[in-house]
């Protein structure tokens, strides 16, 4: 789980700093990468190699969305719903760590890397075999 504080100002011009929470869960990896052809590394080292900014950033937005939660209170759910991603679409903090992950590569690979399970190597590791 990735934790990010964002600091913005928002639409009425006040001054905010709040912590935002993305994680993937090793079911939602693993269905992506089973449901794309050839998996989802393999498709995104193609349209880096291509030079496709425009279906790179169309990733980049998916990935965001499909990991922005809440945290229940108790710890034990990670609340994602179209609502909830919808909603922290329209904030200034969504439009900010767009442009952070659009323009900054290492912060996109940190992003990455962040939302992913722990252990995801040796989980697709077990899957190829």
């Amino acid at each position: 789980m990735l934790k990010k504080t964002i600091a913005y100002e928002d639409y009425n011009g006040v001054s905010r700093k709040e912590d935002y929470y993305f994680n993937l869960s090793k079911a939602e990896v693993m269905e992506m990468e089973m449901g794309t052809t050839g998996g989802m590394a393999e498709m995104i080292r193609r349209i880096v190699a291509a030079q496709d900014t425009p279906t790179l950033i169309s990733i980049f937005k998916d990935l965001i969305l499909k990991s922005y939660g809440e945290k229940s209170a108790d710890g034990k759910r990670f609340i994602k719903s179209k609502e909830l991603s919808e909603a922290f679409s329209q904030t200034e903090a969504y439009s900010i760590l767009f442009m952070e992950l659009a323009t900054d590569a290492g912060a996109a690979s940190d992003f990455v890397n962040g939302i992913m399970p722990a252990d995801l190597p040796k989980m697709l590791d077990k899957s190829e075999k």
